[in-house]
């Protein structure tokens, strides 16, 4: 990369340089804190998929499958697939003891990022599928009225709800760090 291919770095935001957005457009603004523990995870967990969201936002195909550096497979769209995937493993797999194949290959073989490529059919795809993931943790959170309730899952260790979404949320945490870099790389675009 030369210093041409470069982007600056630049903001929406108006009130904060250092936010992605300004407060009064931020989806991840609450009108109040969250009160409980339920509604603690549930918030943080919110706001990191958002966050990987707005990320994403605005960009092409090929934007989005931009890999970071080589040799590594890191793009905003493998996270997305990979985000999907996690989902869909501790929610179908370990808390439902469902037999949820996996959606884009065998374990161990990086297929979540391999196959982030700049085709607008596979960002459709990826969006659809984290969306349904996201939607089926959500509907698991909703109807599980304690969360000590341990796992459904036959061949994995027993955990409980809360466990899942801690594990959820520390995910969605390291992966929006990295994502933080990734758009920064493909426009310029900084914030939190």
């Amino acid at each position: 990369m030369t210093d041409e291919d470069v982007p600056s770095r630049w903001t929406a935001a108006m009130v904060y340089d250092d936010m992605w957005v300004d407060p009064a457009d931020d989806p991840r603004e609450s009108e109040r804190p969250p009160v409980g523990e339920r509604e603690t995870l549930v918030q943080y967990l919110r706001a990191y998929r958002l966050t990987l969201g707005m990320k994403c936002d605005g960009l092409t195909a090929d934007q989005l499958a931009l890999r970071s550096v080589p040799p590594s497979t890191l793009s905003l769209l493998g996270l997305v697939r990979h985000l999907a995937e996690v989902e869909r493993s501790w929610t179908r797999r370990v808390m439902r003891g469902e037999d949820a194949p996996r959606l884009w290959g065998a374990p161990g073989q990086d297929a979540d990022f391999d196959g982030a490529v700049g085709d607008p059919e596979v960002v459709e795809r990826a969006l659809a599928a984290w969306q349904i993931e996201m939607e089926a943790t959500d509907a698991l959170v909703a109807e599980t009225e304690d969360l000590g309730t341990m796992s459904a899952s036959t061949t994995a260790e027993p955990i409980a709800l809360r466990e899942v979404l801690v594990h959820l949320i520390e995910e969605y945490a390291r992966h929006c760090g990295h994502a933080d870099l990734l758009r920064e790389r493909i426009d310029g675009r900084v914030g939190q």
